[in-house]
């Protein structure tokens, strides 16, 4: 993995050795080499990213997981920026993900929507 910011990358694998934060950045280092080896045959990050991340996913993770996966390779890794707007814009549901782009930050793909739109007889 072509890190950009290897001090936060080292830092970051220090403080999560406990299973759930060790698998976490296990999960971004193993999605990253497998997007790196594509665009090195000249594909395009937001064409392999989504299939990458099923490829990569070995241990079963959860969206929380995938999430902070996202955000740690968007600070840390060469390509990170490039990920993190194509994965708000992929995770997006309504315009959510440009906001998050414009403003630097991380959609989190772990919701769970309790209730929705009120239906009525009429509709």
């Amino acid at each position: 993995m072509k890190l950009r910011n290897e001090t936060l990358w080292k830092k970051g694998l220090k403080n999560n050795q406990d299973p759930y934060g060790a698998a976490t950045y296990q999960y971004a280092v193993t999605w990253a080499d497998l997007m790196e080896a594509h665009m090195a045959a000249g594909e395009e990050l937001k064409d392999v990213a989504k299939s990458t991340s099923h490829e990569a996913d070995i241990e079963g993770i959860t969206g929380f997981m995938y999430g902070c996966a996202v955000q740690i390779l968007a600070e840390v890794w060469q390509y990170g920026e490039e990920l993190r707007r194509w994965h708000n814009l992929a995770t997006q549901m309504g315009d959510e993900g440009e906001k998050a782009n414009a403003s630097g930050g991380t959609l989190n793909p772990a919701l769970v929507v309790i209730g929705g739109p009120k239906v009525t007889n009429d509709q």
